[in-house]
Formats: structure tokens, sequence, C-alpha cells
């Protein structure tokens, strides 16, 4: 995995500077569907502390959170708070779709610690 993203930082870095290349790194894309009555909000690239504010924000305009489907198929990257921010949207009935098996087990990692 990291090994693809430096490779990919590197080409990114020669096509378009270093400063280019650095945002690429840090980008969260959210986009918002509907499918069978459901919001779904895929989210593509990484979250972190910074990020999940987005996210949040992202969800607060929803009128029915219980109608809410986070596709994380695309999502590369996580760190400890966005962890904890996906394991509470669990809590709260949105459904984490897709969830890379790292996430998953980082969750219920999570859920086991006092």
């Amino acid at each position: 995995m990291i090994c693809v993203e430096m490779t990919c930082f590197l080409l990114q870095t020669l096509r378009h500077g270093i400063g280019l290349a650095i945002d690429s790194l840090r980008m969260l894309k959210i986009r918002r569907s509907e499918k069978e009555g459901l919001a779904v909000f895929a989210l593509s690239g990484r979250i972190d502390q910074e990020r999940v504010s987005e996210v949040r924000s992202a969800l607060t305009a929803e009128k029915d959170i219980g109608n809410v489907k986070l596709d994380l198929e695309e999502l590369r990257l996580v760190d400890r708070e966005a962890v904890k921010f996906l394991d509470a949207c669990e809590a709260s009935g949105i459904q984490l779709a897709n969830c890379p098996s790292y996430i998953r087990e980082w969750i219920e990692t999570g859920r086991s610690r006092p």
C-alpha cells in the first residue's frame, strides 16, 4: 500500500510539481448519490482528524440519519480519529458499505478496548 502511494506521489511530482502531489496525498473526495431510498456517500482517498469534520458536515445535512450509507470502497487511509468517527457513525445507524477489512478490524479492536 505504501509503495503504491509513494509511486503515485513520485509520478504526480514529476508531472505537476511537489505542491500538487502533496495535496493529492491529503485528498478526500465525497460523492453523494441516492439508491433505494438511501443517501449514499462514497468516500475516496483518506480521512484524518482534519477531514472528519468535512464528512460530519455532509452527514448533518441529511434529515434521516437512519437512511444513510457510507461507501468506503475507495477509502485508502484512515487515522485513529477517523476510525472512532466511523464507529460512531455505525453506532448511530449509518451503514458502512464496502468497508476495507483493515478498517473493520480497527473498528472492532477499538470497541473491545475500555
